[in-house]
C-alpha cells in the first residue's frame, strides 16, 4: 500500500508492519487526510503484533496531521494484542515535542528518536 504525491509519500511494508512517512504533510482538515486514515485503518484491522510508524523523514506535520496520528494511536490502543512503535528524528524540530505526547495517549508506545 502506498500514497504518493508531490509533497509526501506514505508506504506500508507488510513484512515489517511498518508505515513510513516521507516529505511534508500540510493537508487541510480531516477530509484531505482521509486516504491516510484509511491506509492506517487497514493496517490496524489486520491486528499485527506490532505496528511501527517511521516518521524519521517526515519534515513537517501540521496540527491536522498530529490530530490524525493521535486518533490512530487511540484506535490501536483499543486492540489489546497490538504494540505500537514510533520512530522519529531528533534533527526535526517538531518531532521531539509532538511525538512524546503520543506516549501520553498510549503509555506502552515505544518511542525511538535517533
Amino acid at each position: 500500500m502506498e500514497i504518493k504525491t508531490q509533497d509526501y509519500r506514505i508506504c506500508y511494508d507488510p513484512a515489517t508492519t511498518t508505515v513510513s512517512f516521507v516529505g511534508s504533510l500540510r493537508l487541510s482538515g480531516s477530509a484531505e487526510y482521509a486516504p491516510i486514515v484509511q491506509l492506517l485503518g487497514e493496517v490496524a484491522d489486520v491486528e499485527p503484533t506490532k505496528i511501527t510508524l517511521n516518521l524519521q523523514q517526515l519534515e513537517f506535520l501540521n496540527s491536522s496531521g498530529i490530530n490524525m496520528l493521535s486518533k490512530f494511536i487511540i484506535e490501536v490502543r483499543k486492540k489489546a494484542g497490538v504494540q505500537m512503535a514510533v520512530q522519529g528524528s531528533q534533527g526535526i524540530a517538531w518531532q521531539g515535542k509532538s511525538l512524546k505526547n503520543l506516549q501520553r495517549l498510549m503509555p506502552g508506545l515505544q518511542l525511538e528518536l535517533v
